[in-house]
């Protein structure tokens, strides 16, 4: 069976963060496995409290992992300080990782933030060089390129200046646009770009969809498909867990990461 790491924060309420991670490799046919950089007190209104773990711990866990079910692809989400963030570039670097995607995870849904000011240029610095792919949405994009985004050329150039700084492939996400029902994603290695269509989705329960989408990518890189394939399938994932229309909670909601589980299995007494 295929493998896959997460590497990120733990989210209470289940709906982003390992436990949207774990749901979606799993749902994606890889064997899940992750490690903790922060434990969150959080549900579908809000973010109550933050609890990082310290470094020496994430470096146990990684250790724990890459030296016993080695991961073929790893996904990085919340990493709250510039201290995890090199001991995670440590491990990445000392074990060889390969096919890492990372989701640069700066405000919840929820608009609480998760990343310190001083910790965003060191994701940049220590960890962006270690990927294979970044995945931001809008609001991430302009403040790692330092660019407005409006319009679907703005993402290019926004996406284009992150992978050339940054020497990695780029998947600009667009479902923050305001300018019309595309919610098209751009990917770049900073010379060639694709296009991935999307059609806007009338569910406002979209908590957790940027790990969901970045672990799918992950999952798919695992079992051998190609960084455009990988982000299509991953697209289509996405847009029927949010289309299955769950609605949990007082916020905003979680999608249902199990909208294909066998029948027999959803049956209720």
């Amino acid at each position: 069976m295929h493998t896959a790491l997460t590497v990120a924060g733990s989210d209470s309420s289940g709906g982003a963060g390992i436990q949207a991670d774990i749901k979606t490799m799993t749902m994606n046919g890889v064997y899940a496995m992750s490690a903790i950089t922060a434990l969150t007190a959080q549900n579908t209104t809000g973010v109550f409290g933050v609890q990082e773990v310290s470094p020496d711990f994430l470096g146990q866990q990684l250790d724990a992992v890459f030296s016993d079910i080695r991961p073929e692809a790893v996904k990085i989400g919340m990493m709250p300080s510039t201290e995890l963030i090199r001991v995670t570039r440590d491990r990445l670097m000392k074990y060889g990782a390969s096919h890492v995607v990372l989701d640069p995870v700066m405000i919840s849904t929820s608009g609480t933030k998760l990343l310190r000011d001083d910790a965003a240029e060191a994701l940049k610095r220590e960890l962006f060089p270690q990927a294979e792919l970044v995945t931001p949405n809008i609001p991430e994009a302009e403040a790692l390129s330092g660019m407005s985004i409006r319009t679907e050329e703005d993402m290019i150039r926004a996406a284009k200046e992150i992978s050339r700084t940054c020497g990695c492939a780029v998947l600009c996400k667009g479902g923050h646009r305001k300018d019309g029902d595309s919610t098209a994603d751009l990917l770049t290695d900073g010379v060639d770009f694709c296009r991935f269509e999307g059609k806007r989705i009338d569910n406002p329960n979209t908590h957790g969809t940027g790990c969901t989408l970045s672990s799918a990518i992950a999952a798919n890189l695992a079992k051998g498909f190609t960084l455009q394939e990988s982000v299509k399938r991953a697209k289509e994932y996405i847009t029927e867990a949010i289309g299955a229309m769950l609605d949990l909670g007082k916020g905003s909601g979680p999608m249902n990461h199990a909208f294909a589980l066998p029948e027999r299995w959803k049956e209720a007494k």
